[in-house]
């Protein structure tokens, strides 16, 4: 469903913003880049999974568990960040470095751990740290790109899609090492891989804090406490964006309950090496690298409605394959395929939630998307834990049908303004 504006922009205003966005590529590209960054450390947790569990002998629940905890944290961290991106804009740099910092943190407990609720600690840390990118960086963005919020938001998860793509490659690769030729190297134990990705983490954390000294909207004064919170309450109480974070909540569940519980399954039921395993779960995000842009771009032209519809019906579809594929090349094809849609339709259904909210409060916009959909989507890891120790990765595969299948009839009728 495509609208129209409820504003119109006077020529002066779209020469201004026009300007503006020129000179903001330097913006969009280098957080694009951190969030590459941040993803390639989120991603490279899921991969280190299966050493973990073999290391301490962790059940599928107490997988699960783990994961639903770091979701709980991670959708309350939004709330905060959202507060302190709208109220602090100057201060943007130092909130992306805490956000990296964090994360540092959590690998640093990592590496050194051999106690589960130490382990489930530092995947919480790491959780806060993760989500504490999203309501600065998408609220300065949306600032900035108030026209092209689709495109920008797309462009944002762009860099996402690269670091999700190559770290399982990379740390597969880290922890299976490789021979070429006469050289054989066994490569490295996963304590050790954990305290490496720590060096990424605060590059980019010293990087941020150098490069966006003058974030979007430093300028400005910050919102009137009351006004504020009456635009917090608008937005608690608007049921488009309430919808829109239920179906962020829904792509989120089928997202990571597909994901871990397939990392599990290509480990131990195929027996594949550290690096295999990578491999295919880079495929899950590979082809988005393309197509997650390009569904931004289309977004902005057509509307979000028809895209995000669109996305979720083929999510449930191609979900549906893996009940009979089971192995080989077809698996890695049909999660290539996958990967066009799973994660690319979350920045459009960011975007949808930012048109249905009033300028100045893109952060808590986010930090509402975010925080609502992991609150609601954080029980499914655990769910699909049971699950898989019941019926195996086939019902894990169901249970995400099922979902999807849901996900698909609540974008159907959830009311979307048009993008502005």
């Amino acid at each position: 469903m495509t609208g129209t504006s409820d504003t119109s922009l006077t020529e002066a205003e779209i020469e201004i913003e026009n300007d503006v966005e020129q000179s903001g590529s330097g913006l969009l590209f280098g957080l694009s880049a951190g969030h590459g960054v941040k993803h390639f450390a989120q991603g490279s947790f899921l991969i280190l999974m299966p050493e973990i569990r073999a290391a301490l002998s962790l059940s599928d629940v107490a997988i699960g568990g783990m994961f639903t905890a770091q979701q709980i944290a991670s959708g309350f961290a939004n709330i905060p960040a959202g507060f302190m991106t709208d109220f602090f804009r100057r201060q943007l740099p130092i909130i992306l470095f805490s956000s990296m910092s964090l994360v540092g943190l959590g690998y640093l407990l990592v590496g050194f751990t051999d106690w589960y609720w130490l382990l489930l600690l530092a995947a919480v840390i790491i959780g806060i740290g993760t989500s504490m990118w999203h309501a600065p960086a998408f609220g300065a963005l949306a600032a900035r790109y108030p026209k092209r919020r689709g495109f920008a938001m797309a462009a944002h998860l762009t860099g996402a899609q690269i670091g999700n793509t190559t770290a399982p490659v990379l740390v597969g690769v880290a922890l299976a090492g490789f021979t070429i030729g006469a050289f054989n190297w066994d490569g490295l134990e996963w304590r050790t891989v954990s305290i490496l990705l720590i060096i990424p983490t605060m590059l980019t954390a010293f990087a941020v804090m150098f490069l966006f000294r003058n974030p979007p909207g430093s300028d400005s004064a910050p919102p009137d406490l009351k006004s504020y919170f009456a635009a917090s309450r608008k937005l608690v109480t608007n049921y488009r964006v309430l919808s829109l974070v239920g179906l962020q909540a829904i792509r989120g569940a089928v997202h990571n309950s597909f994901q871990i519980f397939l990392v599990l399954y290509l480990s131990e039921e195929l027996d594949y090496d550290a690096w295999l395993v990578g491999l295919h779960i880079s495929l899950i995000t590979l082809a988005g690298i393309g197509s997650t842009p390009l569904m931004g771009i289309l977004s902005d032209r057509i509307g979000r409605k028809p895209v995000i519809v669109g996305a979720m019906a083929v999510t449930g579809i191609l979900l549906a394959q893996f009940i009979w594929i089971e192995s080989g090349f077809p698996l890695a094809i049909a999660l290539a395929f996958l990967g066009l849609v799973l994660f690319a339709v979350m920045p459009i259904i960011a975007a949808a939630a930012m048109d249905q909210t009033e300028k100045g409060s893109e952060g808590s916009s986010i930090a509402l998307m975010f925080a609502g959909g992991a609150a609601i989507g954080a029980t499914a890891p655990i769910a699909a834990g049971f699950i898989n120790t019941e019926w195996g990765f086939q019902g894990v595969v169901w249970f995400c049908v099922i979902i999807a299948s849901t996900g698909t009839a609540l974008s159907l009728i959830v009311p979307m303004r048009g993008s502005d």
